[in-house]
This record gives C-alpha cells, structure tokens and sequence, in this order.
C-alpha cells in the first residue's frame, strides 16, 4: 500500500526548488500559488516574478522532477500564474530590505563576505576577458556563488564568451541578471543594439558601473569577478572609489613589452590603497603535438611583473599561475564555452583551476571597505 500524499510531503519537496536568478527556493519567495491532491495526484501553481520570466520552462521542470521523487505520488501537473505588482514589491523589499534600494553598493557593506576581484591589465589583447570568464566558470564548479560585471563598457564581450543570449529583465526596478555556466552577468552589451558602439565620457561611465553594482540583484554572491578596461582610465578610478576592497588582479603576457605596461595598470593601487592579489601571466609556453615546448611570447614576463610590483607596494605579490598558450582558449571564447568547462583536461584549463583555488582561500581580514582613497578626483 502506498503512502498517502499530504500537503505537508508536497510542500517538502517544493522547498528544494529554488529561483535560479535569486538562488532560494521557491517556497521561501511566496513564489507557490497553491497545492491541490486529489488521490495521488497533485497540481501545483507557481508565480512568476514577470510575464515573460525567461526562467519559466526551468521553474515548470525543476518543480516536476522534485514532485515525481514523492513516494506513491501519480499524475504531476505546475502551471503558473504571474506576480501582481504589489507582490512583486514585496518581494524586493524580502530581498533587499525594508527601504530596499539605497544606494550604497552592497559589496561594501558591513558584515558582506563576498570577495571582489577586479581583473586589469596594462594593454589589451593579453586575454584579460578569457582570463575572468574562465575563472568564474572554474570558481562555479567548484560550487561557489559567482558573478561577473563586464565594466569593459567600450570592449564588452563577457556576455558572448559566456554563450549568453539573454537579456536582463527588471522586478520593480531591480535588474535580474542572467546566468550562463552557473555565473550570474552583467554587461553593457545587454543594453546597446547588435555591435553598437559606447560613447560616453567619465560620467557617464561612472553611473553604469554604480548602476550594475547597486541596482542589479546579484544576491549573496561568494566571488565577484570585474572585467576591466585596458589600462588605468576612468572606469579603474570608478571601481577604486565605489568598491575599495576590490583586489587587483594583473593579467599579462609572458612578453617583456606586455609586462612593462602590465605594471603600471599594477602601479594604480599606490594611488587606490588598494590590494593586489596577485599576477596572471597568459599565453606562455605553448606545448605542440609533437611534446616541443614553443614560447610564442617570450618566457618570465609573469614573474617580473610580479617581482616589479612587490618593490613598489612593499608587499609580497605572488605570480598566481603561467596559463600556456591554447587556441582552444580562444575557440571557447567564440563559441560560449569557457575552455574550462570544455577541455577541463587540458593543461590551461588546469591551471586556470589552480588559480581559481587561490583566490578561494584568500584572506580578507584586511579589507578596504570603507577607507577614504585620497584620490583627489572630484565624483560625477
């Protein structure tokens, strides 16, 4: 004879179902309309926090395989409803707080415990946007909450090497970003239409990083990845001034060229106060198919930039990791699949996975949240 199906078992199982934009289970969001049992059977009714939730089919999915594992249960059948306004501001207050936009970046808040990595490098074409999407994927398969801000504003392309089509949408002026590879983003490619250029001054630039970091609902996020700019413009300042406590992380070239101009995008913390957390030198030795070691770009540049700047702050900065060269790197950037969750046996893919294990393990006792700058620049 077969357990009877109750309320209380229903209910057990819909808690297992979390929102994959906010990452906490439905049951939780007020996000179940009803539950009905008739016999064995059970219908259950979900709201959607928007009409066209891009999230749907894998609401309706999820909440069916986890109805189908009840012992004894028969026909399974979710359908959906849509949130009223009211709900739906009840809701971002659920999130956000009583008041719930205010402003200041919750990065920087007392008590948050996400770290925050801004990856720079002095010049481009040293694969600084391969380098931040391939280590917030290898960060989320390791389970880690992961989140990446495009701040490239002008050289935006996080959203394409991720594989990501979809737009943002809004709950109540708050922006859900979209997941890609288990990583939440955002960029200013959601908002520009086809290959549209950005053509903004300081100001403006200053307000769509301050708008992705506050206005976007990146939940409780354990690492937040900045893809920044070339060099040490206005959108590096930006993130010195609104996120403080965000550690610097060089990228290069084992080139000597390219590790001369990687040091003075290093260098800008003598003005931030802000910490390094280490060097990334990408496109060493490349290994052919014959086992011959091939260094395209030189060899040591890594090491020395690392070396230079631990002169400059005083401070030991470690060399985090030497990702050979592979064009399959490359390839995983123009199809949408980071090369570590495509060739994650490859020795790039490795090391970009060693890499991502040290950030992990970073202490953040020594945190900047909160400490004035002294950058003497006026905010826009």
């Amino acid at each position: 004879m077969s357990e009877k199906i109750t309320e209380s078992k229903v209910n057990e199982a819909l808690a297992r179902v979390e929102d994959p934009e906010i990452g906490r289970p439905l049951t939780e969001l007020g996000m179940i309309k009803s539950v009905s049992i008739t016999g064995d059977d059970v219908a259950v009714e979900i709201y959607l926090t928007i009409a066209g939730c891009p999230m749907k089919t894998t609401l309706v999915k999820n909440t069916e395989e986890v109805l189908k594992e009840i012992p004894g249960i028969g026909e399974v059948t979710v359908t959906t409803d849509v949130f009223t306004d009211e709900q739906r501001r009840e809701l971002k207050s659920k999130l956000r707080g009583p008041g719930g936009h205010d402003g200041v970046v919750p990065f920087t808040k007392p008590g948050n415990t996400t770290r925050v990595y801004a990856v720079a490098s002095g010049k481009g074409g040293v694969g600084k946007s391969s380098m931040t999407v391939n280590l917030a994927a290898a960060l989320a398969k390791k389970g880690l909450s992961v989140g990446v801000l495009d701040a490239d504003i002008y050289g935006h392309s996080v959203p394409k090497m991720l594989g990501s089509g979809e737009a943002p949408h809004q709950v109540d002026e708050m922006i859900m970003p979209p997941v890609a590879h288990g990583v939440k983003m955002i960029s200013i490619g959601h908002f520009v239409e086809g290959n549209s250029p950005v053509i903004w001054r300081g100001p403006m630039l200053h307000r769509a990083i301050n708008q992705f970091l506050c206005d976007v609902f990146w939940g409780d996020l354990d690492v937040l990845l900045l893809d920044l700019p070339p060099g040490t413009g206005d959108v590096a300042i930006t993130v010195a001034q609104l996120v403080p406590n965000a550690e610097l992380l060089i990228v290069t070239t084992p080139q000597a060229a390219a590790a001369e101009v990687a040091e003075r995008a290093g260098s800008i913390c003598q003005q931030t106060n802000q910490k390094i957390a280490g060097v990334i030198e990408n496109m060493g030795a490349m290994v052919m198919p014959d086992g011959q070691v091939v260094d395209v770009f030189g060899a040591g540049g890594g090491q020395s930039v690392a070396d230079r700047l631990s002169i400059l702050t005083g401070v030991e900065i470690p060399l985090l990791g030497e990702v050979p060269l592979d064009p399959a790197l490359r390839a995983g950037g123009d199809v949408g699949v980071p090369l570590v969750i495509s060739h994650p046996e490859s020795p790039a893919a490795e090391e970009i996975g060693k890499i991502a294990d040290k950030l992990v393990v970073r202490d953040k006792d020594d945190s900047l949240a909160g400490k004035s700058l002294n950058l003497g620049v006026t905010n826009p």
